[in-house]
């Protein structure tokens, strides 16, 4: 088993999950809002099966999606960080970056921030070569923050989601990059290892 890495930024705590995290982790995947740009809201059971696929994660590899926590009051607001593809497509196998947040704490600047801190670690500390993201065309928010955290889209490599069904509006997806060359360029405040 690897040993977990957690981070820190300056209003943030990355760490592993705690088991007393899946009611508010529940609670967040039920909510539409939150969930506008996936399929459908999760219910308990899939929020479940989910929490334990982050955990076998960072069990394998020391790295995953972590739980974010306020440091100014212990609060989770949701999750960020890294994980290898659960499908194939011409960019993989790849790591990519990924986000979730409570919707109390959207328009602050946690994904961002949050962001940032899982591509330092990735890049300086995991030695990985690129990171990618990707999303619905849709998703605004979620672009935003690719472009915000210094990722760059090449519309040649957006794809069709291969676990939605043709006709879908979710269907057609973005992929964002970042290559570790780039990182010094882009590079925000380090994260600090806990």
């Amino acid at each position: 088993m690897t040993e977990p890495i957690e981070l820190e930024t300056p209003r943030l705590r990355l760490r592993t999950w705690r088991r007393s995290d899946l009611p508010a982790y529940v609670e967040m995947s039920a909510d539409p809002e939150v969930m506008r740009y996936f399929p459908a809201p999760q219910d308990a059971a899939r929020t479940e099966a989910s929490y334990e696929r982050i955990q076998d994660h960072f069990a394998r590899h020391g790295f995953g999606l972590w739980a974010m926590e306020r440091k100014d009051n212990g609060a989770f607001i949701g999750m960020t960080g890294l994980g290898y593809m659960g499908f194939e497509a011409h960019f993989s196998p790849a790591v990519e970056i990924g986000w979730r947040l409570a919707r109390a704490h959207w328009g602050q600047g946690f994904a961002r921030e949050a962001a940032r801190a899982a591509l330092a670690c990735g890049f300086e500390r995991l030695g990985l070569e690129q990171v990618v993201a990707y999303t619905a065309v849709e998703n605004q928010p979620s672009r935003r923050v690719m472009e915000a955290i210094g990722m760059h889209r090449d519309p040649a490599d957006d794809f069709d989601h291969p676990d939605l069904p043709p006709g879908h509006w979710l269907r057609r997806h973005v992929l964002y990059r970042l290559w570790q060359t780039e990182w010094p360029l882009q590079n925000g405040a380090p994260a600090t290892p806990r």
